[in-house]
C-alpha cells in the first residue's frame, strides 16, 4: 500500500546530483529501492484500477549517442500509456513532486491527426477549452514547438499557437510539499490526472493512426 514519498527520496536526488556517479548509486542503491522505486510502485498500483497499467521507467540514462555521460536519471518517472505516445505521467525528484498528461514524441502520422484536429471547426475549439481550463487550474501547457507555423497553415489560423505544437502536454510541480511523505500524494497525483482525462481524450482520439 503507497503511504507517500520519504523525504529520503527527495534528499537521494539531491545528492545524486551533486554525485551522479557509480560509487555513489552503488552506496545508495537500498535507498533508491526503498524511498522511490518501490513507493512508485506501489503509486502506480493504487491509480491502476481507475488509469490503467502504469510503468516505472529504467533510473538508467542512455548515453549511447548523448555528450553528457552520466550514468543516472535524476528524477524517477512513472508512466499510465493510454495510447501510443499519450498517456499520464508522475515524477519524484529533488525539487518534489511532478504530475503531468498528454502527448509525448508522437509520431509524423500522430503529429499530422492532431493537427488536423486542431484545424477541426468542432474539436479545435474544443481543445482551446480544455487547453484554457487547464491555465486557469494552474496548470503549465508545454510541449515542442515549431518557431513559425506549420507548412501548409495559415499565419492567421485562429488556434497557430496550438498547431505549432508536436508535443503537447499539461503539468505541474508541486516544490517539496509538506504532504509528500503521507498517502495524500496519492489522493494529489489521482485529482490532477482527473482534471487531465479531457485532455488525454481528446489527443487520444486525435492520434489514432
Amino acid at each position: 500500500m503507497f503511504t507517500g514519498f520519504p523525504v529520503a527520496a527527495l534528499d537521494f536526488y539531491d545528492d545524486l546530483e551533486a554525485d551522479n556517479s557509480k560509487a555513489f548509486w552503488a552506496a545508495h542503491k537500498a535507498v533508491y529501492d526503498d524511498c522511490v522505486r518501490g513507493p512508485m510502485l506501489a503509486l502506480l498500483a493504487e491509480l491502476e484500477e481507475e488509469f490503467g497499467e502504469g510503468k516505472a521507467f529504467r533510473p538508467y540514462r542512455d548515453v549511447r549517442f548523448s555528450k553528457d555521460k552520466l550514468p543516472y536519471k535524476t528524477h524517477q518517472g512513472g508512466f499510465v500509456s493510454v495510447a501510443q505516445s499519450v498517456g499520464y505521467y508522475v515524477e519524484i525528484n529533488a525539487a518534489g513532486l511532478r504530475v503531468a498528461a498528454g502527448l509525448f514524441h508522437g509520431s509524423s502520422d500522430q503529429i499530422a491527426g492532431y493537427r488536423a484536429g486542431v484545424d477541426h471547426g468542432r474539436r479545435g475549439p474544443e481543445l482551446r477549452r480544455i487547453v484554457r481550463r487547464l491555465e486557469r487550474a494552474g496548470y503549465e501547457i508545454g510541449g515542442d514547438r515549431l518557431k513559425s507555423r506549420p507548412r501548409g497553415v495559415d499565419a492567421d489560423h485562429p488556434r497557430i499557437e496550438l498547431m505549432r505544437h508536436r508535443s503537447l502536454w499539461a503539468g505541474r510541480t508541486e516544490i517539496s510539499p509538506p504532504w509528500i511523505d503521507s498517502p495524500r500524494t496519492l489522493e494529489e497525483v489521482r485529482s490532477a490526472w482527473r482534471e487531465f482525462r479531457p485532455l488525454v481524450r481528446w489527443l487520444t482520439a486525435a492520434t489514432a493512426t
